[in-house]
């Protein structure tokens, strides 16, 4: 009775943006609203028995007597416009509206009869199957079994970043908001001061669009405090470095860390690829060292990969995790490995996704499958949003490791032409000035064909199902690598990466619960197939070939190290 009740109490305005959303309503504003009748500071004991000696003898209300919500003309319609795009291939949402919409126009027992149909429409559809299972596994993601329960953990006070680039400023606004002084530090006084005047504006914007009160931003801000030198940083609990990706550069920055921070400190990198151990080594302590790989933007991405490196102590690593769920993150567990668990899954998808486009598939076709899928963006403008060159460097990282390493010209030659995505304008697709549109542009289609023949590739036609499997697929196998190796520890802490790092539509469940409504022995099959077509990059997990055999679900994959394996 809910949707029934709320809009009667607190006007169907109110009551329609929180049964929509979902979203949690600080007590304070319960108050305000009329949801709740007090707020108790003292002792609740006594404040009850007074609450109730005020209203015994009077006449109870009756909400269900109440008559129906009142509603402004166009409310319904117009909810129903703005979530068009965010509740795309969703039920609920609509159901949601359809229920309040009933409030503000039936009886209440006409009403609760309207509830009830909507209800068991929902009730054990796909959608609500996805929502339930990923709302456990964001619970038991938390989990990490072979971690002693009474563990010490240090209490995190003060916080320092180094660099103050897009990731480290979102980084130190993790912290101020969670209530955390921190100091962010950056080699460059001009980079410091953008850095700074960054958060400045993120914060002001939050703001403006009323997510954010400026007493809020007043009192956060103070809170970040610049400083230009490694000294200034020495007493703080834990440093997250955030500065360029390359081995080299955080090294230099570890020494230095190692030189002057306490020797309780805790030292995290937000290293999104490079090895752990080979950024530990350049510390006297290894054991105070582990990952802590924030996503883009990091102070709205929920997810926070947690790295245990080769030598991490179990101190360092649950403290790591306990921190991510401090400033609001959902900490999720993974080995120390070329990409870690997150991006290490997305590896095939990239590159599949860049080898079809060799094959004939157009970016904007690609684009348009996975937002049609629930995507809120496609692979290629978000690779736009991020910038070509991380990958690029990354691609030239693997290429020195690896001499057979297969590499992708297309990506290759744009970031080569000073196409680097949003930031110069063009990218896989090009931008005019102050807006971020994607345009398709026949110059990326005319380079596109000159390295496929080039290559000798013959172009084709792609189905829409054939682009989403090819993605899709090879992640899966990928996750069912991963966690055969130990790098991750349930297919469904996969999943919370997923939904939380790369956006994954939550309706879907998740990767792998996604995979499970086609069946394990179909991927299967149809992996097996590609790896005879393609070759090694589609060579089969033997865990998928495991499950596969025994008709099993891959959502329920374990990892040896917790399977007893």
């Amino acid at each position: 009775g809910g949707t029934q009740r709320l809009p009667r109490l607190i006007g169907a305005k109110p009551a329609l943006e929180m049964i929509v959303s979902g979203r949690h309503v600080p007590a304070p504003e319960a108050l305000s609203l009329g949801i709740l009748d007090a707020l108790v500071e003292g002792d609740l004991r006594a404040e009850a028995i007074a609450f109730a000696k005020s209203v015994v003898g009077k006449p109870m209300r009756r909400i269900s007597a109440m008559p129906p919500a009142t509603a402004e003309p166009g409310l319904f319609e117009a909810m129903r416009k703005s979530i068009a795009r965010r509740a795309r291939n969703q039920q609920a949402p609509y159901h949601c509206i359809a229920a309040v919409e009933a409030a503000a126009t039936l009886p209440f027992a006409e009403g609760m009869a309207v509830e009830k149909r909507l209800f068991g429409e929902l009730e054990n559809s796909d959608e609500a199957r996805a929502l339930r299972y990923a709302f456990f596994a964001e619970r038991e993601v938390a989990r990490i079994p072979f971690l002693p329960k009474d563990l010490p953990l240090p209490e995190i006070r003060s916080a320092a970043v180094v660099g103050a680039g897009t990731m480290g400023g979102g980084i130190a606004m993790g912290f101020a908001d969670a209530g955390i002084p921190v100091k962010l530090l950056d080699a460059s006084p001009e980079g410091l001061a953008r850095g700074v005047a960054r958060i400045r504006d993120n914060y002001a914007v939050s703001v403006k669009r009323g997510s954010l009160t400026q007493a809020q931003m007043d009192q956060r801000l103070p809170l970040i405090e610049p400083v230009e030198t490694y000294e200034a940083i020495a007493e703080c609990d834990v440093v997250i470095e955030a500065v360029f990706e390359q081995l080299d550069v955080k090294q230099a920055v570890f020494a230095e860390l190692d030189r002057v921070m306490q020797p309780q400190a805790i030292l995290l990198t937000n290293t999104s690829a490079i090895d752990i151990d080979k950024i530990a080594g350049a510390t006297k302590r290894p054991e105070m060292v582990a990952g802590a790989h924030y996503f883009a933007p990091a102070n709205v991405m929920k997810l926070l990969e947690v790295v245990e490196g080769p030598r991490t102590s179990p101190v360092v690593l649950a403290t790591a995790m306990k921190l991510g769920r401090t400033i609001g993150k959902i900490s999720a567990y993974a080995g120390n490995c070329d990409g870690f668990a997150a991006n290490r899954s997305r590896i095939g998808f990239t590159m599949e996704q860049n080898l079809m486009v060799e094959e004939g598939a157009l970016p904007e076709q690609i684009d348009k499958v996975m937002v049609d899928f629930g995507y809120p963006m496609g692979p290629f403008a978000v690779n736009d949003m991020s910038g070509l060159d991380v990958s690029y460097l990354t691609r030239r990282r693997r290429l020195a490791e690896n001499p057979d390493y297969r590499m992708l010209p297309v990506p290759d030659r744009l970031v080569e032409a000073g196409r680097k995505g949003q930031k110069t304008g063009a990218g896989w697709y090009r931008y005019e000035p102050g807006d971020r549109t994607p345009r398709v542009d026949p110059e990326v289609h005319r380079l596109i064909r000159e390295v496929a023949a080039e290559q000798g590739i013959a172009q084709r036609a792609f189905s829409d199902e054939e682009v989403l499997h090819r993605l899709l697929f090879a992640s899966v196998n990928e996750v069912c690598k991963i966690i055969e190796e130990d790098k991750s520890l349930r297919a469904s802490d996969m999943d919370v990466m997923w939904l939380n790092g790369f956006g994954f539509p939550r309706y879907r469940g998740g990767l792998m619960f996604w995979a499970d409504g086609i069946g394990a022995r179909a991927i299967y099959n149809q992996i097996a197939a590609w790896h005879q077509r393609y070759g090694d990059r589609w060579r089969p997990s033997a865990l998928l070939q495991r499950i596969a055999e025994q008709d099993g679900l891959l959502r329920e994959a374990k990892s040896p190290r917790l399977d007893g394996g």
